[in-house]
């Protein structure tokens, strides 16, 4: 008859004591983070800054019916001509469009950066989807505000030979895309620079 070799009191811990000292955090009793109520804070988050970025869309479309340059028409009671043939106001309305939206795009990221440093997808998402909404919204803005879209009434309202201004129009639609781009692309250049960084991972435990 032979004795074992270890006493009952000093039996070795079992795999799973073992393996939750091993890890801390994950043992029986901690209470595990829940990632229900985190992505739904998100998710709210998202989607109150895809409104507050749409919303300023009214004010990049007055500030475009503003700054944008006019075109010129002129009418001899039959046809309405260009008063300038060679004049670049058109192009001018869609580049200063642009610039607006790139502005509004980078400072509409900066305010969200702020207010939500650890942003995550679902806020990078909200801010394109706003936008988006809000280039649509300051193209229709500028549209209704500016000279009358009627260019016919318009001609003879101003009569025969006196110049009128053509319509507000935004002729490259991609220049819709300018503050979505500019968002995300400003947006994640700040986390990169200056977002919170994730904690360094537990050095591996000595055996």
């Amino acid at each position: 008859m032979t004795a074992p070799l270890t006493p009952p009191h000093q039996q070795p811990p079992d795999d799973d004591a073992w393996q939750n000292s091993a890890h801390p955090g994950s043992g029986p009793g901690v209470p595990v983070r829940e990632e229900g109520p985190a992505m739904k804070a998100e998710l709210r988050d998202a989607v109150i800054a895809a409104v507050a970025v749409a919303v300023t869309g009214v004010l990049l479309g007055l500030l475009w019916v503003w700054l944008a340059p006019r075109v010129p028409l002129i009418s001899d009671d039959k046809a309405v001509f260009l008063k300038d043939t060679e004049g670049e106001e058109a192009i001018g309305a869609d580049g200063t469009f642009i610039l607006l939206a790139l502005g509004f795009g980078v400072v509409c990221a900066a305010i969200v950066f702020l207010l939500r440093r650890r942003g995550g997808i679902p806020l990078v998402a909200g801010l394109a989807v706003g936008g988006l909404l809000g280039s649509w919204l300051a193209w229709r803005v500028g549209v209704w505000l500016g000279p009358n879209q009627d260019v016919v009434a318009a001609a003879r309202a101003a009569g025969k030979g006196v110049v009128f201004d053509a319509p507000l129009k935004l002729n490259a639609k991609g220049a819709l895309l300018a503050w979505p781009v500019a968002a995300m692309a400003s947006h994640l250049g700040l986390t990169a620079l200056f977002g919170p960084r994730d904690p360094e991972p537990w050095p591996p435990t000595e055996l």
